[in-house]
């Protein structure tokens, strides 16, 4: 629709398209249902190939090098970055539940306080769930960064370490 209606494709004008009436359908529930086939990441991220490739000057160069000049995070990236900061709302209380209910703590090991323990399931459905798939990254995060105060905090100190 954007090729078709768009004559002016300068950055400007196809990443503010883009941000607004593509992404959010890409990125629509990402925490709950995040896909985890790979045809099915590659089929999503398909569309914001050709999204970028829409941009005046940017027919030559490969795929990570447009969304780097563009200031873009391939939405895998994006998608981790959402689960964090769910998991940091859901810990520090922003919402209304118990986070016993999502997360099991673990205790007596390194880093900081509020590691996770990652629990065992048979199915994939269980396995690749928001409640299961977040622990390993959400663990690697540094003590400074889970310990902030606002979730703004949090953001500033999580970007540089994706």
């Amino acid at each position: 629709m954007i090729k078709r209606n768009f004559t002016y494709r300068s950055r400007e004008t196809i990443i503010s398209l883009y941000k607004t009436l593509v992404r959010p359908h890409l990125e629509y529930c990402s925490t709950i249902l995040s896909p985890h086939y790979d045809n099915c990441i590659k089929l999503i991220e398909s569309v914001r190939r050709r999204a970028t490739i829409l941009v005046t000057g940017m027919q030559g160069l490969q795929y990570n090098e447009r969304l780097k000049q563009l200031g873009l995070m391939r939405l895998e990236r994006r998608r981790v970055r959402s689960d964090l900061i769910q998991t940091f709302k859901i810990m520090n209380g922003e919402y209304d539940l118990n986070h016993d209910l999502f997360f099991q703590l673990e205790c007596g090991r390194r880093g900081h306080d509020q590691k996770l323990f990652k629990r065992r399931f048979r199915l994939d459905i269980r396995k690749y769930a928001f409640c299961n798939r977040d622990i390993y990254n959400w663990n690697s995060v540094s003590a400074g960064c889970i310990n902030c105060n606002t979730i703004n905090t949090f953001k500033k100190h999580l970007l540089p370490k994706l």
